[in-house]
């Protein structure tokens, strides 16, 4: 099998051959950080982390970069709302985006770098464009002349002659031509700033991906990715700006998810109609969002709802009532003789769903498919484990299995480790003694853990006692 790659560039699959063996880069643009990001921000952090278990699973060592947009119009109109400095405010959300990361089971990625810490690199590039004719400062902004860059529309498909400019572009008169686009904004009077060659400004939006980029990443990468609005411009003018500096390309593949939508529209903060994480989680498992977001091909738009979230609930304690099964079967057999082989039955079924797993994944991670799979490792096990005698090694083969998708996907909650009996009389003396002092919060949150493993607790006669549920 071969891992296939729908390149938006060259709209058709294609085999990944990374440009180092064994390695894999790849950049996808991070969020905006003026506020809380919404499920539809968070379906390309959970299906590029997806992409990156999957590469690591093939033995790739991967370097990820997803950069932090912390200056903008929209921060620096948040700043003013907040009284805060633009700092202050993108300090504040970039630590909500690494609480819900670690609120959706997602580790961080290898790098984040942020604009305003990789300023010089920013000011160095645009120079750089200036240098070669494809840059010019006009009224103290410094602008990209797209006419000079041949290939500017392939990635997007747009036809540039024939957009309406004023919806599309936007029009200024300091433009050699209207499809020019800024790449450093002199600043407004009390706004931040950093001094440049061209006076006092800021990047413009597009100029800092392409910079952290060559930076982290060299000056081609195996993947940049991101949401599907982001083809055009943004996309389309980091490929003019990197390519017309470089001469080579900026992205070997290219990928895009679809959108997420609520109510027949795209969700997006500035409609309003943004779900958040943050909110969410309070709501659902996270690994019923994982399943929900990952229950459709990513290049597909999703529709959110609650009827939706509550059956990704649904088919994630069908998984989880499986593995619990076979964890316990296990636990039974903990003193049963261990190693051997898997009987060749067995053995052939769970290849198979294995392949099936695999074909699918590399298939444009058509993660639908692959959670198919899961639920044919779901029926398999639980007819398993209908059996009297099942060998030690069938269940270890079987759970092994399951590790390996789940450690891709990350769709059931791992197995927590259950307290032992003088645990729990350790905790319920504790929590007795801070009812004595009154030390309710300390009491309450000892009775949470406890219900959380499952541990009931029952006054009697004869003083408190317990029970596994």
């Amino acid at each position: 099998m071969a891992l296939q790659i729908y390149n938006t560039l060259t709209r058709m699959k294609e085999n990944f051959v990374p440009r180092e063996p064994g390695k894999a880069s790849m950049y996808v643009c991070g969020p905006t950080v003026y506020g809380y990001i919404h499920i539809g921000n968070a379906r390309p952090v959970i299906f590029f982390d997806v992409v990156r278990s999957y590469l690591e699973n093939q033995n790739y060592k991967v370097n990820y970069v997803v950069n932090f947009t912390d200056v903008d119009d929209k921060l620096i109109r948040k700043a003013e709302e907040m009284k805060l400095t633009v700092p202050e405010v993108a300090s504040l959300f970039i630590d909500a985006y690494y609480e819900d990361l670690e609120g959706l089971g997602i580790p961080k990625a290898t790098a984040n770098p942020r604009v305003t810490e990789n300023m010089d690199l920013i000011i160095a590039f645009i120079r750089e464009l200036e240098s070669k004719g494809y840059a010019y400062e006009s009224g103290g902004d410094v602008f990209f002349r797209t006419k000079k860059f041949d290939g500017y529309g392939k990635l997007s498909g747009q036809n540039i002659e024939e957009l309406q400019f004023g919806i599309r572009i936007e029009v200024d008169e300091r433009k050699e031509n209207p499809e020019d686009f800024v790449l450093w904004k002199a600043a407004k009077p009390g706004e931040i700033h950093w001094d440049s060659p061209w006076g006092k400004g800021r990047p413009g939006w597009h100029i800092e991906c392409s910079a952290m980029a060559r930076h982290h990443l060299g000056e081609t990468m195996d993947i940049h990715g991101g949401g599907q609005d982001l083809q055009f411009p943004h996309h389309e003018c980091e490929v003019a700006q990197s390519e017309a500096l470089t001469g080579k390309p900026l992205a070997s593949y290219w990928m895009h998810n679809g959108y997420v939508n609520i109510g027949g529209e795209k969700m997006s903060k500035s409609l309003g109609n943004g779900v958040l994480v943050k909110d969410l989680r309070g709501r659902y498992k996270r690994e019923a969002i994982r399943y929900f977001m990952l229950s459709n091909h990513y290049r597909n738009p999703l529709n959110f709802s609650d009827e939706a979230m509550l059956q990704a609930e649904r088919s994630v304690e069908r998984i989880e009532n499986a593995l619990n099964n076979l964890r316990y079967r296990m636990k039974e057999s903990a003193d049963a003789q261990g190693g051997g082989a898997a009987t060749p039955e067995w053995e052939k079924k769970l290849r198979e769903i294995w392949l099936t797993f695999h074909a699918k994944m590399q298939d444009d991670f058509n993660t639908p498919d692959a959670i198919t799979a899961v639920f044919e490792w779901v029926s398999e096990v639980n007819a398993l484990l209908q059996r009297q005698e099942v060998s030690r090694a069938d269940l270890e083969a079987a759970h092994k299995l399951f590790a390996e998708m789940n450690g891709v996907l990350r769709i059931a909650a791992e197995a927590e480790q259950e307290l032992l009996d003088e645990d729990i009389d350790a905790l319920i003396a504790e929590r007795a003694e801070a009812r004595k002092n009154k030390n309710w919060a300390r009491a309450d949150e000892i009775r949470d853990l406890l219900n959380e493993q499952g541990i009931l607790l029952e006054d009697t006669p004869q003083g408190m006692r317990w029970r596994r549920k």
